[in-house]
């Protein structure tokens, strides 16, 4: 072969590669950390409307498939109003996000409490799954009894693999990660915020 001939063809062997390479690329996007894959295409979703040093919307799909009688549970008192005006009451930077204490967590409550209480409805028994605590995953917050979730919920900020199983799986975040990271943090080990914390001011059903 000529030495032109065979520049010539090295020259379009590297163009094809290339090719190759960006086709590639575009069948297999990037891992993006701040938008896990979706575990559910439709169904009710969560907005809930959040003021504070966060502002915005957290969107979350919920999964029934999962946790049927916890799921239920949301939707009943985000429906009844019970969650509007309620504070993310423990909130550890890298770990989760925790609100729904409709009894104790309210502002204009004795906020030093909240954490402790739960709604007049009775608590539900732990519903397991094979879903991982990761990143935007939504678990129902319970006592050391596995079958006492009631109202409070958490919102992950990172995966937590110790948690799976361990806790009740409701849902995910499919929008509002920018929101989510935002939320104020708490001090202490138990990450608690006793100073102007961060509110849902409205937690509405979508369909």
């Amino acid at each position: 072969m000529r030495p032109e001939t065979r520049q010539r063809a090295l020259f379009w062997a590297l163009m094809a590669l290339g090719l190759a390479v960006v086709l590639i690329g575009g069948l297999w996007p990037a891992d993006d950390d701040s938008a896990p894959q979706p575990l559910a295409a439709d169904g009710a979703k969560l907005e809930i409307t959040v003021e504070g040093e966060a502002n915005g919307q957290i969107v979350i799909q919920l999964l029934p498939e999962a946790a049927p009688q916890n799921v239920a549970r949301l939707i009943e008192l985000a429906r009844s109003g019970a969650y509007d005006g309620v504070v993310f009451h423990r909130v550890i930077d890298g770990f989760m996000a925790q609100t729904g204490d409709v009894k104790y967590g309210r502002i204009g409550g004795n906020l030093r409490l909240a954490g402790r209480g739960g709604s007049d409805l009775p608590d539900l028994p732990l519903e397991p799954s094979q879903i991982p605590f990761e990143r935007g995953i939504v678990g129902m917050a319970r006592t050391a009894e596995p079958d006492s979730a009631n109202s409070q919920f958490f919102i992950m900020f990172a995966a937590s693999p110790n948690l799976n199983g361990q806790y009740t799986v409701v849902g995910q975040v499919i929008e509002g990660f920018d929101v989510l990271d935002s939320i104020k943090r708490g001090t202490g080990p138990n990450g608690a915020v006793v100073e102007d914390p961060d509110v849902m001011t409205q937690v509405r059903v979508i369909e």
